[in-house]
């Protein structure tokens, strides 16, 4: 809403659309999940024409709303044939904001995949995000979507998309790198999810690694076997398949897609690099000098 600071008269653009017929709604929540996902949950059922969108303004908020997550989200299609196309947006990722909002704690929500009951994805660009939109939206297969949204691709030039890019293509659940000269030269793929893909592609020995590809896995459930089996036989030279991660070891999508990963390597090692096993997701309270420390350490390692 544009207010005027003279007249005091209020201008709605969104409200003069030309050929808009859809409603649009915003509202602020109180400070419970539990409440707030379980209406948000219950209202997208009644209403499965509506792309109902959920946002946590920190990943860690959707612990408060975990029942609803087990009992309701993930399960209710197999107990009672009932789907949503309720989407949370979830905040994700080391940015110095304490251990508990640094993860929106994305190894439970694979750990409760299964049947094709909900979808997980983690976009690197603006374009890819919309067409995710647009396809929840639109697809005829309803299902419940979790996005792990980083703050910090807000603010990031590089994660920005054309308005082309917006008004043409679809989502696609697999970025192959962006610059690979020759396919036949590449000894290293490195796997990734999310903005770590920034931090890999942007450290000081990139440019130097000219037998390593970079490849972003944009949507983690379901699993997009055949195009990681085509992506990684486009390299028939690889020694090894590296998956990075800015989570811990023992969190994050490493331990639920690692068997996914192997199966379409065809034989092709694959190691994992990332933060040790952990009992926090960040230890100490950790600096965002210290972050930005471990994650320069962590994209030269995948490098």
């Amino acid at each position: 809403m544009l207010h005027d600071a003279r007249t005091g008269e209020i201008e709605i653009p969104m409200q003069n659309l030309k050929g808009s017929k859809a409603s649009f709604e915003v509202y602020n929540s109180p400070l419970s999940e539990y409440s707030c996902v379980g209406f948000e949950y219950g209202y997208s059922t009644a209403a499965p024409e509506a792309l109902v969108l959920w946002e946590a303004q920190y990943g860690d908020f959707a612990n408060g709303a975990q029942t609803i997550v087990d009992q309701f989200i993930s399960s209710g299609l197999a107990k009672w044939r009932q789907t949503t196309r309720l989407t949370l947006l979830l905040p994700h990722g080391y940015e110095g904001n304490g251990p508990e909002h640094s993860s929106a704690r994305l190894e439970r929500f694979l750990q409760l995949t299964a049947q094709e009951n909900m979808r997980i994805a983690n976009c690197t660009t603006s374009a890819q995000y919309f067409h995710l939109l647009r396809r929840q939206a639109l697809d005829a297969v309803a299902r419940p979507l979790i996005v792990m949204t980083p703050k910090g691709l807000l603010r990031l030039k590089a994660a920005a998309s054309a308005l082309e890019e917006l008004s043409t293509g679809t989502f696609r659940p697999l970025l192959d790198a962006v610059e690979t000269p020759d396919k036949a030269e590449i000894r290293r793929l490195v796997l990734c999810t999310g903005k770590v893909y920034y931090d890999i592609v942007g450290h000081a020995t990139a440019a130097d690694a000219q037998q390593v590809a970079v490849a972003r896995l944009e949507q983690l459930y379901p699993f997009p076997v055949e195009a990681a089996r085509e992506l990684m036989a486009s390299y028939p030279a690889l020694d090894e398949i590296v998956w990075a991660q800015e989570e811990p070891q023992n969190m994050g999508a490493w331990r639920t897609i690692r068997h996914r990963l192997e199966e379409a390597a065809g034989g092709v090692p694959v190691r994992y690099v990332g933060r040790p096993w952990r009992a926090s997701t960040a230890e100490g309270y950790p600096t965002a000098h210290s972050l930005e420390q471990e994650r320069i350490a962590l994209a030269a390692l995948a490098l």
